[in-house]
């Protein structure tokens, strides 16, 4: 169902790891709930990819669907969830950048409608938006029967920003729309908007 807008407010679009963040949220959650096993044979199994994206050989969706697999898959949803929410009380308010917490805050005085759009995960950052405030649009695990299969629920959304975006918002009539991103994953996300910033810097 597409959000109606009120007709004098904005759409704020924001990008979560190193947007809002200095740091990357989803890889220090994976370090902190990773079993002494997983962390023993990461240098094998996930060092590669890892490497391969670092030198632009591997797409971060790649990377994430790889990571997901061997770090979720046959885990408790109930015990992630706990991890998750721990995560976004006690882990995420120090990787917060302040400019960017002011960003916020000045777009919801304004009474806009703030979206965090992220590929990183929901256990996390639903808790961190619900407290914030936010309306959140991100990648979700998968679960069977209580336990994760290691994939997303609805698919990676990294790469489809704009699309879900759209899905939910009717982007076009909005007086205006602001985005906020740091990657390649978020410029079709900052293409939506009149007004975009880019690791920082306002480009248009």
């Amino acid at each position: 169902m597409i959000a109606e807008p009120r007709n004098t407010v904005d759409l704020a679009l924001f990008d979560f790891d190193h947007t809002i963040t200095h740091a990357d949220s989803f890889g220090r959650f994976l370090r902190d709930l990773a079993t002494s096993q997983q962390l023993a044979s990461a240098k094998w199994t996930a060092g590669p990819w890892l490497a391969g994206y670092r030198l632009g050989l591997v797409p971060a969706r790649r990377l994430r669907e790889r990571v997901l697999k061997l770090a979720f898959r046959g885990r408790g949803e109930a015990e992630i969830r706990e991890h998750g929410l721990r995560h976004a009380q006690a882990v995420l308010p120090g990787l917060l950048r302040p400019e960017m917490m002011r960003r916020i805050a000045w777009h919801q005085e304004r009474g806009d409608t703030v979206v965090l759009v992220s590929a990183s995960l929901d256990v996390y950052l639903q808790p961190w938006c619900e407290r914030h405030g936010l309306e959140l649009i991100c990648n979700r695990l998968e679960a069977c029967d209580g336990t994760l299969t290691g994939r997303y629920r609805d698919g990676d959304c990294g790469p489809h920003k704009a699309r879900l975006i759209r899905a939910r918002y009717d982007v076009d009539a909005y007086p205006q729309v602001h985005a906020y991103g740091d990657s390649r994953e978020d410029l079709d996300m900052l293409a939506l908007a009149q007004r975009r910033w880019y690791r920082g810097r306002q480009i248009a």
